[in-house]
C-alpha cells in the first residue's frame, strides 16, 4: 500500500512527563513518511523535559515551536501552516499510542477518497472507568456496534456520539480533537481552518470544524482500529487554560452556542439549546449534575450569559473574523 505522508501535530500546554511518553510512543511508529510538530505553549519546562525536547529537535526528530500565547485552535492552525504532509493528524499531549497507530489512520485515506477526516477511537481513562458500571447481561464490558440515528443529528448528536465504546467503523458527524486526522486540502483548497474564537478549553472547536466539512465532497469516518489511550491528566492542557478560571462556565456555553449559530438550522439550534439546558443546567442525564435550586440558578445564569456572549461574537464577525492568533503569525 502506498501510504500518504503524515504530519503529526501535538499542541501542548504545561505538560511534562505525559508529553515525553506521548513522543516516545510516536517516534517508535513504523511508518514510511511522517513528521512530528510540537506546538509548545508552555512558558517554562522542567530541566529534564527541556533537555529532552532540545535533544529531539537537535536530532531533527521533531520540529519544536515555542509560542507565548495559549489557544488550542490557534495552535492547530499554527501547526498546519508548517506541515509538509498530505495528511494532518492531531493528538493530545497526554496520550499513549499502540504500534501501527499511524498506519491505521493512513490506510483509510488510501482506501476511500471520500474520507476527509478519520475519527479514531479514544480509550478515555475517565469515561472507561465510569462505564465499568455499565455491563451487559452477559457480564461483558459495555460496547456499541453502531451509533443510533440521533448521533448524526447536528442538533443533538453531541449527547449520542460515543467514540469510546463504539466497535464498528462507520460514518460519524465529528471527531474528537485528541485523535483525528484529515486531508490537508480541506484547509488549503476549501479554506476550512480552526476557528480561534472558541475560547478557554475550546470545547466544540473540532465539532465546528467537522460540521463545516459538510460543504465539501468529504465526510468523517470513524475507525476503531485507529485507537489511542487518552490519560486525561488533571493538570496542564486545557484544564489549566480554562477549567480553573472564573470564566470557565461562560466560555463553555459560549462555545456551544457559537457552534450552533454558525452551523445549525433554526430547528437544529432549538434542539441543541433545549438539550443543553436540560442536561447542563437542570442536571438531567447524561450530565447527572447536582440539582439544588442554587446550583440550577447559577448554571442558568451562565447559560444565558454564554448565549449573549456568542451572539456578540457572531455580530463582531461581520467586520472581524476573530482569527487573532493567525494574524500574529508572520510565516
Amino acid at each position: 500500500m502506498n501510504f500518504p505522508s503524515i504530519s503529526v501535530i501535538i499542541p501542548t500546554y504545561r505538560r511534562e512527563e505525559p508529553l515525553k511518553d506521548t513522543l516516545d510512543d510516536l517516534l517508535k511508529q513504523d511508518y514510511p513518511d511522517f513528521e512530528v510538530l510540537v506546538i509548545d505553549q508552555t512558558a517554562t519546562h522542567s530541566p529534564e523535559i527541556q533537555s529532552y525536547l532540545e535533544n529531539l529537535a537537535n536530532q531533527h526528530k521533531i520540529s519544536w515551536y515555542r509560542l507565548d500565547w495559549a489557544s488550542l485552535p490557534g495552535a492547530r492552525n499554527y501547526g498546519v501552516r508548517r506541515t509538509r504532509g498530505d495528511i494532518v493528524l492531531f493528538i493530545d499531549d497526554d496520550v499513549r499510542l499502540p504500534d501501527n497507530y499511524l498506519k491505521a489512520h493512513g490506510e483509510n485515506f488510501v482506501k476511500n477518497p471520500e474520507i476527509g477526516v478519520v475519527a479514531g477511537r479514544v480509550f478515555d481513562r475517565m469515561k472507561l472507568g465510569d462505564s465499568q458500571k455499565m455491563v451487559t447481561d452477559t457480564g461483558k464490558p459495555y460496547e456499541i456496534d453502531f451509533l443510533p440515528p440521533q448521533a448524526m443529528d447536528p442538533g443533538i448528536a453531541w449527547y449520542y456520539i460515543d467514540l469510546v465504546h463504539t466497535t464498528k467503523p462507520q460514518q460519524v458527524i465529528s471527531a474528537r480533537g485528541c485523535n483525528m486526522s484529515f486531508r490537508k486540502d480541506i484547509l488549503t483548497k476549501y479554506g476550512i481552518w480552526f476557528d480561534e474564537r472558541f475560547r478557554g478549553s475550546a470545547v466544540r472547536e473540532e465539532s465546528d470544524f467537522c460540521l463545516r466539512l459538510r460543504w465539501t465532497p468529504y465526510h468523517v469516518w470513524y475507525d476503531p482500529t485507529a485507537y489511542l489511550v487518552h490519560l486525561g491528566e488533571e493538570t496542564g492542557g486545557c484544564h489549566d487554560i480554562s477549567t480553573r478560571s472564573l470564566s470557565y462556565q461562560t466560555t463553555f456555553y459560549h462555545n456551544h452556542f457559537l457552534m450552533a449559530l454558525k452551523n445549525l438550522t433554526p430547528g437544529q439550534q432549538l434542539r441543541l439549546y433545549a438539550k443543553l439546558f436540560d442536561c447542563h443546567v437542570l442536571g438531567n442525564p447524561p450530565c447527572n449534575k447536582g440539582g439544588s435550586p442554587i446550583k440550577i440558578l447559577s448554571r442558568g445564569i451562565f447559560y444565558g450569559l454564554g448565549f449573549l456572549d456568542a451572539l456578540k461574537t457572531q455580530v463582531k464577525s461581520l467586520w472581524n473574523d476573530g482569527q487573532i492568533y493567525t494574524k500574529l503569525d508572520n510565516l
